[in-house]
């Protein structure tokens, strides 16, 4: 088969492995969207097996809405942006997996969101989703700041929020703070009782932390004081990972994720002016890097 006639055959599957969701999308060489799907969490570094099997999950969705079947993940070039992925032993660990593709692409969700976000330009992403991390591509080089995962970091997150959330939840039932709307409608969730806040929190996942970010959100409109305070130290959190990419020597700043359009009116000034409009998402981010694994070129129409 002469190489043209080749990527003419090949699909193209961009996968955006979240730490609440995987979303995929798969593409003929044309550029032309064949199909979507959507499955469960996909961050490796909470579970290879599930993470892959949600990745499984929605390549095979995008195929039956294409009118495709399982003969055709052959003909596939994948790119699977993992949530974790940043983590050497479990990149190491995704990379050394038997993919039923004929060419795998492991990285991180942050890096797709910063091709998608830029076209494959250089500049600098804040994902703002059930985690939270900068990336930038500079030079050549990828710089990362923070996205090192709950308890420890992801901060400005929904996740992070969630936590924060039920951390001022037990400093009221302590009556170490005043109690407010929000503190007692996230109390309620867990039936007015503590202990069911600990049992919780011992299984808990970051993606059921984000759950409770809404709630937030909601309250911060009604002007909660609580919910207010909360919102202001998330954009803090958010405008300083912006500050280290713009010392990184990122010049244009995209914010993604979730979470990206409720924390942005809180942003400050310096960071809102660093703003600019994403070109994609990490979903086109994926297939770009897909279509670059094969020697493909971006179609000009899209």
């Amino acid at each position: 088969m002469e190489t043209g006639d080749l990527a003419a055959n090949m699909l193209f599957l961009g996968v955006d492995g979240g730490a609440t969701k995987c979303r995929a999308r798969l593409c003929a060489s044309s550029g032309a969207r064949l199909g979507e799907g959507a499955a469960g969490p996909a961050n490796i570094r909470l579970g290879l097996e599930a993470s892959l099997g949600a990745v499984l999950d929605a390549t095979n969705l995008c195929l039956r809405q294409a009118g495709f079947s399982s003969a055709d993940l052959s003909r596939i070039s994948a790119c699977l942006a993992l949530a974790g992925a940043t983590e050497p032993a479990d990149l190491a660990a995704a990379q050394t997996t038997n993919y039923p593709f004929a060419r795998t692409v492991i990285t991180n969700d942050a890096h797709a969101a910063c091709i998608g976000a830029h076209g494959g330009e250089e500049g600098g992403v804040i994902v703002v989703g059930t985690g939270s991390i900068g990336w930038a591509q500079i030079g050549g080089r990828s710089h990362r700041v923070g996205g090192w995962g709950l308890p420890i970091s992801d901060e400005g997150s929904g996740a992070w929020l969630g936590c924060e959330l039920l951390r001022r939840v037990l400093w009221a039932h302590d009556g170490r703070m005043a109690w407010t709307s929000l503190l007692k409608a996230a109390f309620a969730q867990f039936e007015s009782e503590p202990h069911a806040i600990v049992r919780w929190m011992s299984i808990a996942r970051p993606h059921d932390y984000g759950a409770l970010a809404p709630l937030v959100v909601d309250y911060a409109k009604r002007f909660d004081p609580v919910a207010l305070e909360l919102m202001r130290s998330a954009a803090g959190h958010i405008d300083a990972l912006a500050s280290r990419l713009i010392e990184l020597g990122s010049e244009r700043l995209a914010l993604t994720g979730g979470l990206a359009q409720h924390v942005k009116p809180w942003l400050a000034q310096q960071t809102l002016a660093q703003l600019i409009m994403p070109a994609g998402d990490a979903l086109d981010g994926a297939l770009q890097l897909a279509r670059a694994a094969v020697g493909v070129p971006e179609p000009h129409h899209l």
